[in-house]
């Protein structure tokens, strides 16, 4: 009896451990089973962030093209304005030194004239003064508007020339 009493009590324990192992294997299931759920709710998380950073990224892709498109349309702009300014500091440069070179000029038929009053000291007509013929000129006496000579007025009324296609510079 004791041998049965044994496997009795053995037969019972494994009864009773069937019992518990099947509730240990459902228990592992369950476990089992919400792992899946949490790692399935996880990952939709994870997808969730990973579309979210995706979309954040496209928006500033979008705004730092705009960006772009706003700064090379005003580098565009100003290196027109320039390019208008730098022509037309050209035509002005041009200008002036077209307007030094007639000044210098008329300096220079200035002080011929004035150097031929000096000279002719109230002769009339004949004298040579500086490759200047005074008779040729019509004038008898020389004053203080000999500046105003008929060959000269054609000069003064020429208008300047220098425009933004001459590459003086």
């Amino acid at each position: 009896m004791a041998s049965t009493s044994g496997t009795s009590s053995g037969s019972s324990t494994m009864v009773t451990n069937s019992g518990s192992d099947e509730d240990l294997r459902a228990l592992m299931n369950e476990r089992k089973r919400k792992r899946m759920i949490s790692n399935r709710e996880s990952a939709r998380r994870s997808r969730m962030r990973k579309q979210k950073h995706l979309d954040d990224l496209t928006a500033q892709v979008s705004q730092l093209q705009n960006e772009n498109h706003q700064i090379l349309t005003r580098v565009s702009i100003t290196t027109q304005r320039y390019l208008n300014v730098e022509a037309e500091n050209s035509v002005l440069r041009a200008q002036a030194n077209e307007l030094s070179h007639r000044l210098q000029s008329l300096s220079d038929i200035i002080d011929s004239l004035n150097g031929c009053n000096n000279n002719i000291g109230g002769a009339v007509g004949g004298g040579d003064c500086g490759g200047f013929n005074v008779a040729m000129i019509g004038f008898n006496e020389m004053d203080d508007h000999s500046f105003i000579n008929p060959f000269n007025l054609a000069y003064l009324n020429q208008p300047i020339m220098a425009s933004a296609d001459n590459n003086m510079f």
